[in-house]
């Protein structure tokens, strides 16, 4: 059984360009980094701007190993949030 609860989380950084993110990485309230699942092309369109307005701040790696550019602070998802063993995590709109 999947548990999956809506919470805001901060974005630290994405993967793929910066006008058209594939997915971003989110900190969650516990602290963990997880990367998202695919955004969908109307989130990616909204995000965008606001990625490449800064420009990549570097490279990092999620808790789980996966790699994705930082991105500028102050970008707030939210998210739904799974409670089971491997994070998974949803985008459903920018704050």
């Amino acid at each position: 059984m999947i548990v999956a609860e809506t919470v805001d989380a901060d974005v630290v950084g994405y993967t793929g360009p910066a006008l058209r993110p594939k997915a971003l990485v989110a900190r969650l309230p516990d602290g963990r980094t997880a990367l998202t699942q695919k955004l969908t092309a109307p989130l990616a369109a909204l995000v965008g701007p606001h990625l490449a307005a800064t420009g990549p701040a570097g490279r990092a790696h999620t808790d789980a190993g996966d790699r994705y550019t930082v991105a500028p602070p102050g970008l707030v998802i939210e998210v739904l949030a799974g409670t089971t063993r491997h994070t998974v995590v949803t985008p459903t709109r920018l704050r």
